[in-house]
């Protein structure tokens, strides 16, 4: 993962350094479609129904894995003994085994299966929010014609870059966001609103 952000970041200072080395004129914004959905007040509504989906709904998957692992459990060791006698078929026996196994491995891995499950229901609860950012996002990118579009923590400050963020938490008609959001960059509209400097002053008198 260290890798991969270097080579981002490395990749990054290269293209601008050479844009600004060849006198092209570069807009540089800086967006997350993820931290934005997450920014939206609507998304807490969100966090609390996967709490109560893992509290309720995997807790309840778990507990039955794990009674049904002990149930065949003890069936096999049952039946390993009725096998052993001659008075149960190994085909059965082997069924139950199987199934036991599949149990046994959901709960070996029930961290990695429950982490999936809750990310799949936090995906399905936040889609329509994603949907809002999205269609706010292409809007602002239609107003606005960018060289480079940046994520959070890929880019070294030093040079001029769009806050995004702002931009479509103002299309989206939100009056707040979180305040790591807002230092990331300039504020595009407020920067676009400036004055243009006027030119100095020149002396027409005849000497």
């Amino acid at each position: 993962m260290k890798k991969i952000f270097f080579i981002s970041f490395l990749f990054t200072g290269l293209f601008l350094s050479s844009a600004e080395g060849n006198g092209q004129q570069l807009k540089v914004g800086v967006f997350d479609l993820d931290l934005m959905v997450q920014a939206m007040p609507a998304y807490r509504q969100v966090d609390s129904l996967v709490q109560i989906y893992e509290k309720d709904s995997l807790t309840e998957e778990y507990q039955y894995y794990m009674n049904e692992y002990q149930r065949l459990d003890s069936t096999y060791k049952a039946d390993s003994a009725l096998v052993a006698q001659g008075t149960k078929s190994k085909v059965q026996l082997d069924m139950t085994n199987s199934e036991r196994q599949k149990n046994a491995m959901n709960i070996l891995y029930w961290q990695q299966i429950s982490q999936n499950k809750s990310n799949n229901k936090r995906g399905e609860l936040a889609q329509p929010l994603y949907n809002q950012v999205a269609e706010a996002y292409k809007k602002v990118l239609a107003r606005k014609k960018y060289s480079l579009i940046l994520r959070p923590n890929t880019y070294e400050m030093g040079f001029s870059i769009d806050n995004l963020f702002i931009s479509v938490a103002k299309e989206l008609k939100l009056t707040q966001l979180p305040q790591e959001l807002l230092y990331l960059g300039d504020d595009p509209d407020a920067v676009a609103k400036q004055p243009a400097a006027k030119p100095p002053a020149t002396n027409t008198k005849k000497q």
